[in-house]
């Protein structure tokens, strides 16, 4: 482990709670080399049988490098625990986990899947969710998923000079990906209004009609206020309801 200092943001849990979050069951899965999975429970009453649907949580940063500039892996930020927990509070899996290379989220999607009856997914309802950053490594992710949530991303046709541009800059993994290649699963967009984060709303605000006239079943939740990050810097009623909206639709076609 690194002894840098953790960077203030690395602290910020979701500002949305619900209750019995705080007490979720964790369960950690070692897998690989240098690889740990972290799956937080949902409360199950006693003698239920059966899997439950799961949501992955895509890394699109190599946890060397984050160790470096924040101090910590990304699965133990209090954002990524925070929603974890939302979504184990809301009847699915919460699965994080941590990686050498960004790439490592397949191989962990490819485990889940294999071993899915031992760790009580349910293989056939799998989502994943990714943010900023995060988001081309998810949308690689998408083949095989049930659905899936972007947050303020930068939405990954990672063959985009914009998208190459900023994976330059914020050393975030940018998969090439043309919207053809995209499978026609459910898929949320949040859009942060007043995301300061250069030509981020510009990627969304012209894949979004794209992916409407290809007939991708796109749900768009736009929160005209709110800043990049918004779920963790932005304690506001909008904020909380997107953040509803987001769980919601991961029960609605996660069937939890």
């Amino acid at each position: 482990m690194t002894d840098v200092k953790r960077h203030p943001m690395t602290l910020k849990p979701v500002v949305y709670t619900l209750p019995g979050m705080a007490d979720v069951a964790t369960r950690q899965v070692a897998y690989g080399d240098g690889v740990a999975i972290d799956l937080y429970l949902p409360p199950r009453p006693p003698g239920a049988t059966g899997r439950s649907a799961a949501v992955v949580f895509a890394i699109g940063y190599p946890d060397p490098g984050a160790e470096q500039v924040f101090g910590c892996k990304m699965k133990d930020m209090a954002s990524y625990v925070s929603w974890a927990r939302l979504v184990a509070a809301s009847g699915m899996i919460g699965v994080t986990y941590s990686n050498r290379v960004p790439d490592d989220a397949h191989a962990v999607v490819a485990h889940l899947r294999a071993n899915a009856a031992a760790l009580g997914i349910d293989e056939a309802r799998i989502a994943v969710w990714g943010c900023s950053g995060n988001s081309p490594l998810a949308m690689s992710l998408l083949e095989g998923m049930r659905c899936a949530v972007l947050c303020y991303p930068y939405i990954g046709l990672g063959n985009g000079p914009e998208i190459q541009q900023a994976a330059a800059t914020f050393h975030f993994a940018a998969p090439a990906m043309t919207l053809e290649q995209l499978p026609a699963i459910p898929l949320l967009v949040a859009r942060a209004g007043r995301d300061e984060m250069p030509g981020l709303n510009a990627l969304i605000d012209r894949f979004v009609p794209a992916a409407i006239a290809r007939g991708l079943p796109l749900t768009l939740v736009n929160h005209p206020t709110g800043p990049h990050s918004f779920d963790l810097v932005e304690d506001s009623p909008t904020t909380r309801a997107v953040v509803q909206q987001v769980l919601a639709f991961l029960q609605i076609h996660l069937g939890a």
